[in-house]
């Protein structure tokens, strides 16, 4: 063997060595890999198993679910839906009106302004001989009429910034320094920035009561339309101290409504700086009156009225309303909504007879009051009287079911009191103005979720109570506000509101 063919085997030795070597390696790592090769080869098996038993299953009720449909289509119609709950409002039914008024009826339209404060001459395109011509093809026109369009605008706001010039002088009577003041001028206050004026403060308000806005949009309107520079925290300030110069003008529509012969009363929830409270209104035909309290008894009502309160008050059945010793009348609608309700959570109830009565008696009585001009005065009193013998029958009889014997207590304990607006042609049978006025400020606590502070609230229900007033009297809110700030900085008697607008 010659040295070539040497190397050559020796090569070929140092290979086969490598090779065995890696065949040995592999070896050990198939030997210790099989058990879990055969340990996933039994859960493939297992899992297939399922599948197939599953598979058959699903089959399997596939096909009953099939004869099920068909014998149930087979035996008899289907039912009726299940009806939706009891606070889904059931979907209109028949043909919907159509919009607008009917045929033959005059257009409502917004009035024709009484005046005119800008005339401007619009002329047509002229050609080359001086003729008017078409403004697309400029072909001379003939037959020129003279037309004349009304455009309502808004000027655009802008800030105005106004320089007091005041002069200054101690009193010795006083003993203080007194200062000139213009009937718009706010009180002076020394401050490094302008203070704000009587429009900006009005807006504010009306923006923040009467639609409702957080404080930050209302910053942002004033920054936006007019280009006022305020902060939020000022704007809640500002607003306390509106409540602070108005609260003559509140408490003269608190003493307007203690003198007035018919008010609705009622309260809902208010929370003051994260604690629970309440808010009341108190409301006749041309005063409003909200108070934010924490407490929901008897004297609050109390002391909001009056003890000796003379005329009548209509509210719900809370308790607290009696409270004050004047004549009252029980909200029917409240009455009405609780036998519904009862009647949908108790079946045993709803097949009563004092149901059906007491649900026709309540009716008749609301439709009787409708009729107080139609009938005569004979036939009316008749009438009445026959539905206050009909309450008494219904108070006074013995009913075995429990809500049906909770709500005769009621009608017997309260008898007087749900009948006597069938004997005064201004009282309503029904507590729906309360409701109404307590549902902006539902609105204003969903969106803001309450006050932040006690005085927050008590200006917040200031501002309220003087701007639905305004509202309800036929007033321009925004200019009830400056006049009232305007009459309170002169020094002024604090009569408006409570004399005939």
């Amino acid at each position: 063997m010659d040295r070539r063919e040497l190397r050559q085997y020796e090569a070929w030795k140092v290979e086969a060595q490598g090779l065995r070597a890696e065949n040995q390696h592999l070896r050990l790592e198939l030997m210790a890999c099989r058990p879990a090769l055969y340990r996933a080869g039994q859960r493939v098996a297992d899992l297939e198993g399922r599948v197939a038993a599953l598979d058959a299953e699903n089959r399997r009720l596939r096909r009953r679910v099939k004869e099920l449909a068909a014998a149930a289509a087979s035996s008899s119609p289907p039912g009726p839906a299940p009806p939706p709950p009891h606070f889904v409002k059931p979907a209109a039914r028949g043909r919907r009106r159509k919009p607008g008024r009917k045929a033959g009826h005059p257009a409502a339209l917004r009035p024709v302004p009484d005046h005119v404060d800008v005339r401007q001459d619009v002329a047509l395109p002229r050609d080359c001989g001086g003729r008017p011509a078409c403004p697309r093809c400029n072909r001379p026109l003939s037959d020129v009429r003279r037309h004349e369009r009304l455009v309502e605008d808004v000027v655009p706001m802008k800030v105005v910034v106004t320089c007091y010039r005041t002069a200054s002088g101690y009193c010795a009577a006083c003993r203080k320094r007194v200062e000139s003041r213009a009937p718009e001028q706010p009180p002076a206050a020394n401050l490094p920035h302008a203070q704000l004026g009587v429009n900006a403060l009005a807006t504010a308000a009306v923006l923040r009561v009467v639609h409702r806005l957080p404080f930050g949009q209302v910053v942002r309107v004033l920054s936006d339309l007019p280009g006022l520079s305020v902060s939020a925290g000022a704007v809640s300030r500002q607003l306390r101290r509106l409540g602070e110069w108005l609260d003559p003008y509140y408490e003269r529509v608190k003493l307007a409504l203690r003198v007035s012969p018919h008010v609705n009363g009622d309260e809902t929830g208010w929370r003051t700086d994260g604690r629970n409270g309440y808010l009341w209104a108190i409301t006749d035909p041309r005063h409003t009156l909200y108070h934010v309290d924490k407490s929901r008894s008897g004297g609050v009502i109390q002391r909001l009225l009056g003890r000796t309160f003379p005329g009548t008050l209509t509210s719900d059945f809370y308790s607290a309303y009696n409270r004050l010793e004047c004549p009252k009348q029980r909200c029917l609608a409240h009455l009405l909504r609780e036998l519904e309700d009862a009647a949908r959570d108790s079946p045993d109830f709803a097949a009563t007879a004092f149901y059906r009565r007491c649900r026709r008696l309540v009716k008749d009585m609301l439709a009787l009051k409708r009729e107080w001009d139609a009938l005569g005065d004979e036939a009316y009193t008749r009438r009445a009287c026959r539905i206050e013998d009909r309450l008494e029958q219904l108070a006074r009889g013995h009913c075995d079911e429990p809500d049906a014997n909770r709500l005769a207590k009621r009608l017997l304990k309260h008898r007087a009191e749900l009948t006597r607006f069938l004997w005064d042609k201004d009282l309503d049978g029904t507590n729906n103005a309360a409701e109404r006025a307590l549902r902006p400020a539902v609105v204003m606590r969903k969106i803001t979720g309450g006050s932040r502070s006690a005085a927050g609230a008590q200006a917040w229900a200031k501002l309220a109570s003087l701007m639905r007033t305004a509202s309800q009297q036929g007033r321009n809110v925004l200019q009830t506000v400056k006049q009232l700030l305007a009459e309170h900085w002169a020094g002024k008697p604090a009569m408006a509101l409570t004399s005939p607008a």
